[in-house]
């Protein structure tokens, strides 16, 4: 059975996510069935733009299947774990490379593995039910999929801020940060996707639908100004520090939740992300997926989110402080 459907017509090919009640999280088997699909279309002079939708009225994908990551690692499956992120990687880079027109119609949660296989994209519509998020140090993971390259190419501190944080950034939002290309109402996504499956010229299709997006209620000053490069310690220290701020106290519950070492990995591989091309990122991120696959802190963050969902991991080391520099490099490699 392929959790994934398809059509070809009108110079439209489109890939329809189809796992609703695992919220189109992506399993090994969609991300095997993607990339024969979209390599076949790259090259068929029939197919000039590909369309990515969702079968869910809740997401457009949830992420990757990390619950499957997790059996894998408990097992001692090394080999499962890393077919699996290298071929979603290749996935990721493909649809970073693509010759043609990628478009994607985000009308609900895009998270981690969801991004990969929309942000790299040419055009990212979304909603104002689209939810954006990298919420991987929850769980003791690290934001990958090529995110370490995009997430320090986004404003002023945004990228930090998503990565250490998990922060959810809705509608318009993400096309103020730069996440997605275009806001079209919920209520018009579905009369988008009819004009684009017509094969009528894309701006055409998104003439009168797409509305503007340039305001944000994001805290974009205050975001720059605590997610700065410094390390992650001090931007803890920062926030802690500003009494009475609401938003900032908020940011400070979102960092005691996740995994200090996830959290130290993570601010480390964005700072060589600025600086490096998607390649050497997505190649970084495999040798660290592999890596911290193997801690314990990703077996018991996914059991505390995703598994027995009691929402309360006993992380080792508990303290940003008590972090081993020699288990951080290990990890990045």
């Amino acid at each position: 059975m392929s959790f994934i459907r398809t059509s070809v017509g009108n110079g439209v090919g489109e890939i329809i996510l189809d796992r609703p009640k695992a919220l189109n999280a992506l399993d090994q088997t969609m991300v095997d069935d993607m990339f024969p699909i979209l390599t076949e279309w790259a090259d068929d002079p029939s197919v000039e733009l590909v369309l990515v939708t969702s079968a869910s009225d809740r997401a457009f994908c949830a992420g990757g299947d990390i619950r499957a990551i997790r059996d894998a690692a408990i097992a001692g499956d090394t080999a499962a774990v890393t077919r699996y992120f290298s071929a979603e990687y290749e996935l990721d880079q493909l649809v970073a490379e693509y010759p043609k027109p990628y478009v994607s119609l985000i009308d609900g949660a895009a998270m981690g593995g969801g991004l990969g296989i929309s942000v790299h994209g040419e055009v990212r519509v979304v909603s104002e039910k689209a939810m954006i998020a990298m919420p991987e140090t929850a769980i003791g993971f690290m934001p990958d999929i090529g995110s370490t390259y995009f997430l320090p190419r986004l404003p002023a501190g945004v990228g930090l801020w998503l990565g250490l944080t998990g922060a959810r950034v809705r509608g318009a939002d993400a096309v103020a940060v730069g996440l997605a290309t275009h806001y079209v109402p919920s209520a018009k996504i579905g009369e988008l996707a009819d004009a684009i499956r017509s094969g009528i010229p894309l701006a055409q299709a998104l003439n009168g639908r797409a509305e503007d997006a340039s305001r944000t209620d994001l805290p974009l000053a205050k975001i720059a100004e605590y997610f700065s490069d410094d390390p992650v310690n001090a931007i803890l220290g920062g926030l802690r520090g500003a009494v009475g701020d609401d938003w900032a106290a908020e940011m400070v519950t979102l960092l005691e939740q996740a995994s200090p070492t996830s959290l130290v990995v993570t601010a480390a591989m964005i700072e060589l992300g600025a600086r490096s091309t998607l390649d050497e990122c997505l190649e970084r991120e495999l040798h660290a997926a592999e890596q911290i696959t193997r801690t314990p802190d990703f077996a018991e963050g996914v059991r505390a989110v995703l598994v027995d969902k009691d929402r309360n991991p006993s992380f080792s080391p508990a303290d940003l402080l008590d972090v081993d520099p020699d288990v951080v490099n290990r990890i990045i490699g």
